[in-house]
């Protein structure tokens, strides 16, 4: 064991000071936590990690993003409950999921509302996601500017493949814990099954459900093409990620931290989007090549099911008229 002494000392001490930005990075000022449900290589925590990388380099490492993705700090609800607490800083989830705590953040997910991720980006980005911002501050919430891209959802199954809305009639299918999507696939006629995502994998394995639906980059990065058979370009509503911050972990960073890393986590955002939108156009023929098989259908068919099922005129009064309006000024009217 080398022994201490007091030139041991003087050197470190010297070393230290030489280097200021070395003593920092090992001890940031500001430890940062991220958390999320979906697995390390999906496109959202790829991304962040540049954030994490980029923010530790402009910051001189004062702040240190540690990334826990895949339910590492516990489900969806779990780490909802550690933001509100400030047991965890940073939290991605979808504003379906996030409606329990902000009922207006599910009106993304509205099914068959936008044609496009153009359409999707000028919603968000414009007066509707401001509407939706304004509503997580409410809740105490900060909430990033801008929204992380998981995709157009389709319908997986491993019984029958599903090609109109009839298909659908007593369906089992795996459908997060959400009013939005249980009420979209009833009035579809199917049996929709609430189940936290970490377990949907088990759940297709034993027949609790028949199907499930996702973005191809979601089926590929979690391998559900291995407990499905089939897989139909239904396209039925969109779904992508808001970073949410505890606020008083947010304020606590010094206005020149916080604009830093507001500004790396929103431009990150643009390039992840264009990232997943490729991913998704182009991953139908990796998956048919690991045993998925592919159906198109009339999205048109299905829309209209939803039409004369009262589906919108029912989500239009649950969400008010201004939120419904912000929404139609991009999409059309829906109902």
């Amino acid at each position: 064991m080398s022994r201490l002494t007091r030139r041991t000392l003087l050197l470190t001490g010297a070393t230290a000071l030489a280097a200021p930005h070395v003593a920092r990075a090992a001890e940031p000022e500001f430890r940062l936590k991220f958390g999320n449900i979906v697995s390390g290589d999906h496109p959202l925590n790829l991304a962040m990690g540049r954030v994490r990388d980029r923010v530790a380099q402009e910051s001189d490492g004062r702040v240190r993003i540690e990334l826990f993705p895949k339910n590492q700090l516990g489900s969806d609800a779990d780490m909802l409950s550690q933001l509100r607490s400030g047991a965890l800083e940073l939290f991605a989830q979808t504003g379906v999921l996030m409606s329990t705590l902000v009922p207006v953040a599910s009106i993304s997910g509205i099914g068959f509302a936008f044609p496009s991720y153009d359409k999707v980006w000028e919603a968000l980005d414009g007066p509707l996601g401001q509407h939706i911002r304004g509503a997580f501050a409410k809740a105490n919430l900060v909430c990033l500017e801008k929204s992380y891209n998981h995709g157009f959802r389709q319908t997986t199954s491993s019984t029958r493949p599903i090609r109109t809305p009839d298909d659908f009639n007593g369906f089992k299918i795996r459908v997060p814990p959400s009013p939005l999507w249980t009420s979209m696939f009833k009035a579809f006629g199917a049996a929709p099954v609430s189940i936290p995502w970490a377990e949907t994998y088990s759940a297709m394995q034993t027949r609790i459900a028949d199907g499930l639906e996702q973005p191809l980059i979601g089926l590929l990065v979690d391998k559900m093409y291995e407990v499905q058979r089939s897989c139909s370009l239904t396209n039925h509503m969109w779904d992508g990620f808001w970073v949410l911050a505890n606020r008083r972990a947010w304020e606590r960073l010094p206005p020149d931290l916080r604009e830093m890393l507001e500004r790396a986590i929103n431009q990150e955002a643009l390039v992840q989007r264009r990232e997943v939108e490729h991913m998704n156009a182009t991953l139908q023929d990796r998956l048919q090549s690991l045993g998925l098989q592919f159906h198109t259908v009339a999205n048109a068919d299905f829309r209209q099911r939803l039409v004369s099922s009262g589906f919108y005129q029912e989500w239009q009064k649950r969400y008010g008229d201004e939120a419904w309006s912000l929404l139609e000024a991009t999409t059309g009217k829906l109902g």
